[in-house]
């Protein structure tokens, strides 16, 4: 038998996640969606809930399928298809008081660009208790290096008091609008005390969260 000493912070222990935010997943029927699909698919949804873009909290989580699987791989143009299952949803990460305003998006039928969404039925799901948050775009500036990028985000992170012992710069990417390309960047947060994880999510940073930027998952997630 090996021997072990295993100390575990007893707040941690003690930790329940709240639902003063959390995620709404939304059914739907729709064969295939392009990369970038982030503009429409928000300005679809802003038509029916004109409050999205404004109210704190609430954010879009860009649909991605399967990043793998039997060999496929997802595409990485902007103007290519993602080919959805059925299980794939719609999440809406929202404030309670927002929940139930929200469900008025089913039964509704988004047309995303030339691409056909019917939004189905609905069910909340809490933020995750986890210490690794990744957010697989946050805009960025298009004059910044990975380093600036870091210094703006460890800034951000420590503005709001989170405590957190790693932050890694991912691959960048960039977000077609009719007001011009968004530069992103993807960011890991690593060694985050739960209560801190939670308030990540339920706050993220940088702008844009009506377009998927900013929000934070687990990392195996989404």
């Amino acid at each position: 038998m090996t021997a072990m000493y295993w100390q575990e912070d007893s707040n941690e222990k003690q930790f329940v996640v709240q639902d003063d935010v959390v995620d709404l997943m939304f059914s739907i029927r729709c064969a295939t969606l392009p990369v970038d699909h982030a503009w429409a698919l928000s300005e679809q949804i802003i038509k029916i809930l004109p409050w999205f873009a404004q109210e704190a909290s609430t954010g879009l989580h860009i649909i991605h399928g399967a990043d793998s699987g039997n060999g496929w791989e997802r595409p990485q143009g902007a103007d290519e298809l993602l080919h959805l299952s059925r299980r794939t949803k719609l999440t809406l990460r929202l404030p309670r008081h927002r929940v139930s305003d929200a469900v008025a998006l089913s039964g509704q039928v988004l047309q995303v660009g030339e691409h056909r969404l019917q939004v189905g039925e609905h069910k909340s799901r809490l933020l995750s208790m986890t210490n690794i948050l990744y957010s697989r775009y946050l805009a960025s500036r298009p004059e910044w290096g990975e380093e600036e990028f870091i210094a703006w985000a460890v800034d951000e992170l420590k503005g709001m008091n989170l405590r957190f012992k790693k932050v890694l710069c991912g691959r960048g990417y960039e977000f077609a609008t009719p007001q011009g390309p968004i530069p992103t960047r993807s960011l890991m947060v690593a060694d985050l005390p739960h209560a801190d994880a939670v308030r990540l999510q339920e706050r993220g940073i940088g702008p844009h969260r009506s377009m998927g930027l900013g929000l934070f998952v687990p990392q195996k997630s989404f």
